[in-house]
């Protein structure tokens, strides 16, 4: 208890300390004496009558009208969602998901940072790409364009046959709801039962899979090995191979883009040779 108030009257000593000190700064600001204060107030003053001007315009009024309309509608609308039934099972499902998530999320982080640092390494690297790409995205929308507002066009003018549609499928569906209800509860059932039986023979085979793993584990680490080595002594064939075969395409296009476009003094001949 002692020491509970003894830091109880430091905290509160601190607390009006920095009352004091505020007060002297708002004091040593609006000080008519070294005119400061007077300075300040006139470009509160200044700044206040600009603001009220501006919010005075019939564009301002316009844009706050939309604004609290909006913010009133969006009010209107999910005021009564707080207070429906449904909301309090979505609420519990949110809180459930939420404390289910925190470990997961806790033990994938390394590897999300991970995975977000090699995407970053990655779209730096095809960023010259990127451009291309953006417009053959661009080009495929607007081919889209007329199919969606074609299709929008039929729907539109099919209205009342899709209202037939939607009315005569409710009428065939609504008997069969508490009948699938039934079939899932059972089936529910049945499948909770085959886990719970299944899983001490799934626990037992993940044991003796890991153990096998653990086992195999110099086997497999002297394949990788093996493997890495492997492609180690095949790269510089393959850059070989790489550097070949480009030499080769460019010769074979410079000749082409010459049979295709010959010169007009026919007297000059231009041999490519691939080095």
């Amino acid at each position: 208890m002692a020491r509970l108030a003894r830091s109880t009257g430091e905290l509160s000593g601190r607390l009006f300390d920095t009352a004091g000190n505020i007060t002297r700064i708002v004091a040593n600001t609006l000080d008519p004496r070294d005119g400061s204060g007077a300075q300040t107030l006139r470009m509160l003053q200044q700044t206040t009558a600009e603001l009220a001007e501006a919010s005075g315009s019939p564009q301002a009024q316009e844009a706050f009208y939309r604004i609290v309309d909006t913010l009133t509608r969006l009010g209107t609308t999910g005021a009564p969602l707080a207070v429906h039934p449904v909301s309090r099972p979505a609420q519990a499902l949110l809180t459930a998901l939420g404390d289910s998530l925190l470990p997961v999320l806790d033990a994938v982080e390394p590897a999300v940072e991970e995975w977000a640092a090699a995407i970053d390494e990655l779209v730096d690297a095809s960023s010259p790409l990127l451009p291309a790409a953006a417009g053959a995205a661009a080009g495929a929308l607007l081919l889209l364009t007329p199919v969606l507002l074609a299709a929008a066009d039929v729907l539109r003018d099919s209205g009342p046959e899709l209202q037939r549609m939607a009315d005569a499928l409710t009428a065939a569906l609504a008997p069969l709801l508490p009948i699938q209800v039934a079939l899932a509860e059972r089936a529910a059932a049945a499948g909770a039962g085959v886990v719970r039986s299944a899983l001490p023979p799934l626990a037992d085979l993940t044991e003796a899979a890991a153990q096998a793993m653990k086992t195999f584990r110099p086997v497999l680490v002297a394949g990788e090995e093996l493997l890495v080595s492997g492609l180690e002594q095949l790269q510089p064939l393959l850059l070989a191979t790489a550097a070949h075969t480009g030499r080769l395409a460019r010769a074979a296009a410079v000749r082409v883009t010459a049979a295709a476009s010959p010169a007009a003094d026919q007297g000059v001949v231009v041999a490519v040779h691939a080095t």
